[in-house]
């Protein structure tokens, strides 16, 4: 069974732009199933492609199984089979041992930066970057599957 523990961030923008971070990676991903309890997404990279089911998030925690697929056959499931979708860039940095993924969306989520951290449990201890705001893990308009039906631009401060 697969298991997942992420904590969810948002950016300080004006930070971010300090830091010393690698190239970051275009991910285009979409949503065959959106729903409160589950979701099934696709995703391709610029080599790659993915297919995922996620179960309803506890806390930090949810289910989460995560196949890699042949690009190809990934395009062709986001191009016909995605009801909703979104584009990103990742940028993936290490602070202080443990790995953090940083997403700047794209499109109608253009401004929204969110950090994710994934843990072994979800009491585990780690230091925050500078460049943290605040902690958004258990607001659900901060997942990427609602992002796709209810874009940043719309509730953007």
């Amino acid at each position: 069974m697969g298991q997942e523990i992420e904590r969810k961030f948002l950016i300080n923008r004006e930070q971010w732009l300090e830091v010393d971070k690698p190239i970051g990676q275009h991910f285009r991903q979409g949503y065959i199933l959106t729903d409160p309890n589950k979701t099934i997404r696709v995703r391709t990279t610029e080599t790659k492609g993915f297919l995922t089911i996620k179960g309803i998030s506890t806390g930090a925690s949810r289910l989460e199984y995560e196949y890699e697929i042949p690009l190809s056959e990934a395009t062709e499931l986001l191009d016909n089979f995605a009801e909703s979708e979104l584009e990103k860039i990742r940028y993936v940095i290490t602070f202080r041992e443990k790995v953090w993924e940083v997403d700047e969306f794209l499109g109608d989520n253009f401004g929204l930066m969110v950090a994710e951290i994934e843990l072994t449990s979800e009491d585990e201890a780690f230091d925050l970057p500078e460049w943290i705001d605040q902690e958004v893990t258990e607001d659900q308009k901060y997942y990427n599957s609602n992002l796709t039906l209810n874009p940043y631009k719309h509730w953007a401060d």
